[in-house]
């Protein structure tokens, strides 16, 4: 695949991107376990059809020591009994609050389970890392940004 639009040799898309990176770093900084970060970005990821953002969490999740079964089954998590209770409340989260523009909504039972395994710090970390990886998934895939030549910790 052949990039639309070279978001990294752009000076407007670089500011942007440049201030999204200030802003993860508030993800990267809080209580929310990395593991679960990791698991969100590889679900909205392929929710999203970013195959530039799959490439780069799955090889980041595998640098950090996750398990290629994990990340082989993040996709199929429901069936798959790899995953905790809190990182399955984290999953359910991420996929409704990635689909809500298709009319879909967070239900009061995932809410529910986001409550009972996280605190209010790790599920305001958590709404920001499914916001953030969201728009960082517009951005590649509306650019075609090419999947497959990401090295693990590529951008710090």
């Amino acid at each position: 695949m052949e990039a639309r639009f070279d978001l990294y040799n752009n000076p407007v898309a670089i500011s942007f991107v440049k201030r999204l990176q200030t802003a993860a770093k508030v993800i990267d900084g809080s209580p929310l376990p990395k593991a679960t970060h990791e698991l969100v970005k590889i679900r909205a990821s392929q929710i999203n059809g970013c195959s530039f953002c799959v490439d780069m969490h799955t090889k980041d999740a595998a640098h950090m020591g996750e398990s290629s079964v994990r990340i082989n089954l993040v996709a199929a998590w429901r069936e798959a009994n790899v995953f905790t209770e809190a990182e399955r409340a984290a999953l359910a989260l991420t996929e409704e609050a990635t689909r809500v523009a298709d009319g879909g909504q967070v239900t009061d039972d995932t809410w529910a389970q986001v409550r009972k395994h996280y605190d209010d710090d790790q599920i305001a970390a958590l709404i920001a890392a499914i916001a953030t990886i969201n728009a960082w998934n517009r951005l590649n895939a509306i650019a075609h940004t090419p999947a497959g030549d990401y090295v693990a910790g590529q951008f710090g």
